[in-house]
């Protein structure tokens, strides 16, 4: 039953947030054009909901010369990739703005498990022991507020699992109000998705 709710409050969410945040959408597709070369959008495939396969968008954060399906920490010196106003539209997320169309048209949800890269076998693997491939990936979820791009797979997977058995519109709101803290203090990510932590002194 929840599903079916859930979806209801996934449309009318993602065209609220489409109308509302349009004029922030108008800038970042300026500065994005007017920083490199290349397309504003960045399209992905990821796994969606029962391991199929869709385009995930996002603002494009990297220069058009990147190797194509390989992770950012992976490459090798990636500062050089990344844009000026990419390295900003990672910090502050706001490179995933785009995928609220992708919620629209019923390939994600606000919350749930992100969704993984086609070729990220290991964390697929890891996600089927708890049925978290089984539900719509989401823009956000209860792993994303528990260590982002810090966690090894094995635990992202286990929290994935966690937020499908507690799944409710209580666990739901409480993951989005816990996310808007998260990026407001910037808790878990690499900087500038280079795979470099940062130190705290």
């Amino acid at each position: 039953m929840y599903m079916k709710v859930k979806r209801l409050i996934d449309i009318i969410l993602s065209l609220i947030g489409l109308l509302i945040l349009s004029p922030i959408f108008l800038i970042l597709i300026v500065a994005i054009k007017l920083d490199s070369r290349g397309p504003v959008l960045f399209k992905q495939k990821r796994f969606g909901i029962n391991k199929i396969h869709f385009n995930i968008l996002k603002f494009r954060t990297m220069r058009i010369d990147t190797p194509k399906d390989t992770p950012t920490h992976l490459l090798e010196n990636p500062e050089q990739y990344i844009t000026k106003v990419g390295k900003f539209l990672r910090k502050s997320s706001l490179d995933e703005l785009p995928q609220i169309w992708n919620i629209l048209v019923g390939h994600m949800s606000i919350i749930g498990p992100r969704p993984a890269l086609w070729n990220q076998e290991d964390l697929i693997r890891e996600r089927d022991k708890y049925g978290a491939n089984d539900i719509l990936p989401g823009l956000t979820g209860w792993a994303q507020i528990n260590g982002r791009d810090e966690l090894p797979i094995e635990v992202k997977a286990k929290l994935d699992g966690e937020y499908v058995e507690k799944m409710s519109l209580w666990m739901d709101i409480k993951c989005f109000l816990l996310t808007i803290i998260s990026v407001i203090k910037s808790d878990g990510i690499v900087e500038g998705g280079t795979g470099k932590k940062k130190v705290l002194k």
